[in-house]
């Protein structure tokens, strides 16, 4: 029979310490960041009367489509001035799943509970400092009693409302975010080890060799894919924290 033996879970979404308290994840995670940073630090230094190219072209190309694909759509002109709080989280986190598909580290930042908790909690209290800012002690009552409801649901509502905020959003950012990203690291981890079962079949097992094309064509296809799910997770995470800051800001709309 085929030796395909599928390791440990905690082998799969857990790497060894590099030093205490610090592993591969928080490795990728502080490469994003300086990534991130070293991209926009180079971007300003050149001069703005010059038509941009390479590294410049590419960050203004990021923050266009902040400002066409998330700001304006959610916020309107009245929300540029989030654009650089969406642009780091969008780069952040499409930094952090890129990993995901790059051979042997195979294992995206956000395939960890961690971060996007983290994350959300940074959005979660941002948009509510926004509700509270804009709307005083309103923001609170208008969410526990709406007045856009009928009296007699409006408890109800409210009680769904205040969930929502406190609870949902949050958590729900989370774990749309870090399931997405590990279910494609584990999909693509099967594939490896079926491919290399296959391929390094023993003699006797020679005839199965040429079936590990198969597996293999479903790594590549599914790699693919997952350059388009960590851009749209990242999209997602981001248009969702623009929606939330602009209802916050404006709970009545």
């Amino acid at each position: 029979m085929l030796a395909l033996e599928f390791p440990p879970i905690n082998e799969v979404i857990r790497w060894q310490d590099l030093f205490t308290s610090f592993n591969k994840i928080a490795m990728i995670a502080c490469a994003a960041s300086l990534i991130g940073i070293v991209i926009y630090l180079i971007a300003a230094r050149r001069d703005p009367m010059v038509a941009p190219t390479g590294v410049r072209n590419l960050a203004e190309t990021g923050v266009e489509f902040i400002e066409d694909q998330i700001v304006m759509q959610t916020m309107g002109k009245e929300g540029l001035g989030w654009t650089p709080f969406l642009l780091s989280i969008f780069i952040f986190v499409y930094l952090c799943n890129v990993p995901g598909i790059i051979p042997i580290i195979y294992m995206p930042a956000t395939g960890r509970m961690a971060i996007p908790l983290f994350l959300a909690v940074i959005v979660w209290l941002t948009y509510n400092t926004v509700g509270f800012k804009h709307n005083g002690i309103s923001y609170l009552t208008g969410m526990l009693w709406p007045r856009n409801v009928p009296v007699a649901m409006r408890p109800l509502v409210g009680l769904i409302e205040f969930l929502s905020n406190i609870l949902l959003r949050p958590f729900s950012l989370a774990v749309r975010l870090f399931a997405n990203m590990l279910a494609g690291h584990m999909l693509l981890v099967t594939f490896c080890l079926l491919t290399n079962a296959l391929f390094f079949a023993e003699t006797k097992q020679l005839i199965l060799r040429p079936m590990s094309v198969l597996p293999f064509a479903m790594l590549l296809f599914l790699t693919a894919f997952e350059v388009l799910v960590g851009f749209l997770q990242a999209y997602i995470f981001t248009i969702l924290t623009g929606v939330y800051i602009g209802l916050a800001a404006h709970p009545e709309h």
